[in-house]
């Protein structure tokens, strides 16, 4: 499948149809999760209208966590196969990882702040999300250096795959450790232990979250694609107006 994908018509095919269908469900699941979220579920009997927080909160962190795993999925891809679709989607879908790791860090400083009476406090969920923050920044940085330079692409790809070692410390941080932030709620062995008024918002704000991902990815894949056949052509356009216009090298004997 991923050959198939690596293919720019078929990709291009593929994306025409799905971007459209995705942005729409994008928007009609935030619409109706925020509904949800804002008024038709309960306040909880401990955090008050607080908890509300956690409807933007937790699917970002479920995406940020899930672009770093495309990311290196990719990355791994590039290497492996020399796929330059795969360098492509790596590099155009860190920036919206990053995007929901920032969003992820600062509604859990908003919510800490009146649970724990601090906006920040180094908690190992809080670090390690911390840190894969600063691993999105250094692959963006990275790959900023040469955007169509080989060897800039291979060391971006290896720190994203380096980086796979930070997943499941985030994931079993407050297992590991004693921590602040309270354990799993939803992803856990014995079945989440939300009460479904909260959880329906959730995981339908969760799949507007991932609709959205999925929609920007494409037409950011879509343009980068684009603006790379232009520059060829431009560089191809400017090579032959440079031969025909260069002088007739004439010599007499």
């Amino acid at each position: 499948m991923m050959h198939a994908l690596a293919s720019p018509a078929r990709f291009a095919k593929i994306s025409r149809v799905v971007m459209p269908v995705s942005f729409v469900l994008a928007a009609l699941l935030t619409a109706l999760g925020l509904y949800f979220a804002l008024y038709a579920s309960p306040p909880d009997y401990q955090q008050g209208i607080t908890v509300r927080i956690m409807y933007v909160h937790v699917p970002a962190a479920w995406m940020a966590l899930g672009i770093y795993s495309a990311v290196a999925l990719s990355s791994a891809a590039f290497l492996i196969w020399r796929h330059q679709l795969a360098a492509l989607a790596a590099r155009e879908i860190a920036p919206i990882g990053a995007m929901f790791t920032a969003i992820c860090l600062v509604t859990g400083m908003l919510w800490g702040k009146p649970m724990w009476g601090a906006y920040w406090v180094w908690d190992a969920r809080l670090t390690s999300m911390l840190v894969l923050f600063m691993m999105y920044i250094g692959f963006i940085a990275l790959t900023q250096l040469g955007r169509e330079e080989e060897h800039i692409h291979q060391a971006a790809s290896w720190l994203a795959i380096a980086g796979i070692i930070n997943l499941p410390i985030i994931k079993f941080s407050v297992e590991w450790w004693n921590t602040l932030h309270q354990p799993a709620s939803v992803l856990r062995s014995g079945g989440p232990s939300i009460d479904g008024s909260m959880l329906t918002p959730l995981l339908i704000m969760a799949a507007a979250a991932m609709f959205f991902t999925l929609a920007i990815t494409l037409w950011k894949i879509d343009t980068a694609r684009i603006e790379q056949k232009l520059k060829r052509l431009h560089a191809r356009a400017f090579a032959e107006h440079t031969r025909s216009t260069q002088p007739l090298n004439i010599t007499s004997e």
